[in-house]
């Protein structure tokens, strides 16, 4: 078992079987170094999204709903980055994380949301999962999806 998923299991998370793109395009791109992960909507490991985590943050999704979607979003990142790279150590480094906010009008409170993600990434790759963020707010996300996350990780040559 590689250290990363050593501490996925300290920390009670397990990865699920990645979901099928739902449109035209495809889960990651490797360039390079670079691994970039298409947005990820959170599912759980039955392939559904949690209902708590469906709908607007600011309305009808609390802010605590939004960050265990954000986190959701990252452990299906970590899935598709597993499945890209086979062995999540060749992650050295969390470059970016976009997260995307199915936003309630006049909700502002988007950055404590994406900490959910923010938070999770760090506590799996520790220091190297430090990352550069983007974090909107939108009016609608696939699905009524309450967070979409996409990412960008530097990989072992």
């Amino acid at each position: 078992m590689s250290k990363t998923e050593a501490k996925l299991k300290a920390l009670g998370v397990s990865l699920p079987s990645p979901v099928a793109p739902v449109a035209n395009y495809v889960p990651f791109v490797i360039s390079g170094r670079l691994l970039v992960i298409s947005g990820q909507l959170p599912f759980g490991m039955d392939g559904k999204i949690d209902p708590a985590h469906i709908g607007k943050i600011g309305a009808t999704v609390p802010v605590e709903a939004g960050q265990a979607a954000a986190r959701a979003c990252v452990i299906n990142v970590l899935a598709q980055a597993r499945v890209a790279l086979g062995d999540l150590d060749k992650i050295t480094r969390c470059i970016r994380l976009g997260g995307f906010i199915n936003a309630a009008p006049g909700f502002f409170n988007l950055p404590p949301v994406m900490n959910g993600a923010s938070d999770l990434i760090v506590e799996v790759l520790g220091d190297p999962g430090r990352h550069a963020r983007s974090t909107v707010g939108v009016a609608e996300l696939p699905l009524q999806s309450a967070v979409e996350v996409e990412a960008m990780f530097e990989i072992a040559a």
